[in-house]
C-alpha cells in the first residue's frame, strides 16, 4: 500500500488539479451545464440518476463480459492455428491484418442488416474488436520462443502437440496477456458502440437518449463510469496476470 501511494500521489495529484481547474473554469466563464457541465454537476447527476443508470450499467457489463470472452476465445483459437500450420499462416494472416483496417464504426450497420437488432450483430463487434489484440500477442509470442529449446526438446522426441503446450505456450503467456490487456479495454468501447446501434438497454442506450435531451451531465456520468469499467476490467486480468505467471515460473521451476 506504501509503495502504491508512493507512486501513485504524482498522477493521482495531476488528475485532482485538472477536476478543480475544470470546477473553477465553468464558474469563472460561467459555462452553461448543457455545454460543459462541472464536476459538482456532474456528481449531483449521478446520484440523481444511478437508479435508472444501473439497469444500463449492468445490462453492458453482461454484453461485455460474454463478447471478450467470445473474443479472447477465437482470438487465441486463430493464434494456434497460425502457428501450428505455417502454410495457413501465410495464406491467411494479410487477412488477419485487413479485417482490422475496417473502422468497427463503418461495419457495424452492416452487421445490423444482416443479422438485425439482436444480440448477435453486439457480440460480432466485440469479438472482432478483441481477436486481433490476442491473435497477433499470442502468434508473436508462440515464435518467440527460444530455438535452442525447441531444438533441444525435438532431440528429446517430443511431439509437435509436446513441444506446444510444454514449451511454446507457457513462453507465450506474457505476450498473451499482453493482448488480454488490450482486449480488455477494447471490449467495453465495442460494447458501447454496439449498443449506439439499436439497443434497448445499456450504456450507450443511456448516452444516445442524453444526447438527444442535451442532458450533457449524463452523459458524462456514462463517460465516467466506461473508463472506471475500462480500468477495473484491465486490473482484473494484471491480477491474474501475476496469479498465472508466478504459478507457472513455479511449476517450471518444479
Amino acid at each position: 500500500m506504501k509503495q502504491i501511494f508512493t507512486k501513485g500521489w504524482r498522477p493521482l495529484g495531476a488528475i485532482l488539479l485538472f477536476i478543480i481547474i475544470w470546477q473553477v473554469a465553468t464558474r469563472v466563464f460561467t459555462i452553461e451545464e448543457w455545454l460543459l457541465p462541472s464536476p459538482t454537476d456532474i456528481i449531483k447527476e449521478a446520484n440523481q440518476t444511478w437508479g435508472e443508470f444501473l439497469f444500463h450499467f449492468m445490462a453492458t457489463v453482461k454484453l461485455t463480459i460474454v463478447g471478450f470472452i467470445i473474443g479472447i476465445s477465437v482470438g487465441l483459437a486463430v493464434a494456434i492455428l497460425l502457428h501450428m500450420l505455417p502454410k495457413v499462416r501465410e495464406t491467411f494472416y494479410p487477412f488477419l491484418i485487413l479485417s482490422q483496417n475496417i473502422p468497427i464504426i463503418v461495419l457495424a450497420p452492416l452487421l445490423v442488416i444482416w443479422f438485425g437488432f439482436g444480440s448477435l450483430p453486439k457480440l460480432i463487434i466485440i469479438t472482432l474488436s478483441c481477436f486481433f489484440p490476442i491473435a497477433v500477442s499470442a502468434l508473436g509470442g508462440f515464435q518467440q520462443t527460444s530455438r535452442e529449446l525447441v531444438h533441444y526438446m525435438k532431440m528429446m522426441g517430443a511431439t509437435k502437440g509436446q513441444l506446444f503446450w510444454k514449451l511454446e505456450f507457457p513462453h507465450a503467456l506474457p505476450s498473451v496477456f499482453s493482448g488480454l490487456k488490450i482486449a480488455a479495454t477494447y471490449s467495453v468501447m465495442a460494447a458501447v458502440i454496439s449498443e449506439w446501434l439499436g439497443a434497448q438497454e445499456g450504456i450507450g442506450v443511456f448516452m444516445t437518449l442524453a444526447t438527444s435531451s442535451f442532458r450533457t451531465s449524463r452523459v458524462f456520468v456514462a463517460i465516467i463510469v466506461v473508463m472506471v469499467l475500462s480500468l477495473t476490467f484491465f486490473g482484473l486480468i494484471v491480477l491474474l496476470e501475476k496469479l498465472v505467471l508466478k504459478w507457472n515460473k513455479k511449476g517450471g521451476n518444479a
